[in-house]
């Protein structure tokens, strides 16, 4: 018997806008992550979610009292935001962040599928 694990309360609400936006979600890096067109969107964790709003937009973005610069690696990630769960608790500030980083990512060509690599034996 196979249990599946619990998600955050925050990543449920986040599938629901998912699938009104027709975006594709996808397991990595520990999180959530959602695409529209191979490109991602935005990704949620156990500490909230990050948004790709694209530079141009990062700054507004930014003086949100919740809103952090994305910074997984030790190195800042210019479009990206990181948003802290007090910044998403209300569905209209989720949905706020889903759209803004759909405004970005609506704006880039789509990705190609990767080709899956032949294993070798």
């Amino acid at each position: 018997m196979s249990k599946q694990k619990e998600v955050p309360e925050h990543v449920a609400r986040l599938r629901l806008i998912a699938a009104a936006k027709d975006l594709e979600e996808k397991r990595m890096f520990g999180g959530h992550s959602f695409y529209r067109n191979g490109n991602m969107v935005c990704c949620a964790s156990k500490t909230g979610m990050m948004a790709r709003v694209g530079k141009e937009a990062e700054a507004e973005a930014l003086k949100h009292p919740h809103a952090l610069p994305f910074d997984r690696t030790g190195r800042r990630m210019g479009g990206m935001v990181d948003i802290a769960l007090e910044g998403i608790k209300r569905d209209d500030d989720l949905l706020m962040w889903v759209e803004r980083a759909l405004a970005f990512v609506s704006t880039l060509p789509p990705k190609e599928p990767k080709k899956k690599k032949d294993k070798v034996a």
